[in-house]
């Protein structure tokens, strides 16, 4: 298990990083695991990710590569600690936690910096 600290950057990314990595088109390499629920990624949602509900997570890990690296994101950054520390203990060493969720990140894409 991960425990999301503030000196575990390995496993875990401020919003405004990651948004201007996701701007920067820094991030095709890896995969964007959104763990929302459907009707919150009707609502928005980055272009390219994977929405697996983290309810659903447990039997759809076929879906996942666990030598890709993983961005986990979810509303505000609860649920996707939980689908981090969920990836880890089965074998997804390259998973990280996007920190203030998609709420955070929307901030960051809306603005010029």
């Amino acid at each position: 298990m991960i425990f999301m600290t503030e000196k575990d950057s390995k496993h875990r990314i401020g919003a405004h990083s990651f948004a201007k990595k996701y701007r920067d088109k820094m991030l095709n390499h890896a995969l964007l695991l959104d763990v929302r629920e459907p009707k919150e990624w009707e609502i928005y949602h980055l272009e390219d990710a994977l929405l697996i509900p983290l309810q659903t997570l447990p039997e759809q890990l076929d879906r996942l590569d666990p030598k890709r690296k993983i961005y986990v994101y979810c509303a505000h950054g609860v649920r996707s600690v939980y689908a981090v520390n969920f990836l880890y203990t089965c074998g997804y060493h390259q998973v990280v936690n996007v920190d203030g969720g998609l709420a955070e990140v929307s901030l960051y894409l809306d603005s010029s910096d």
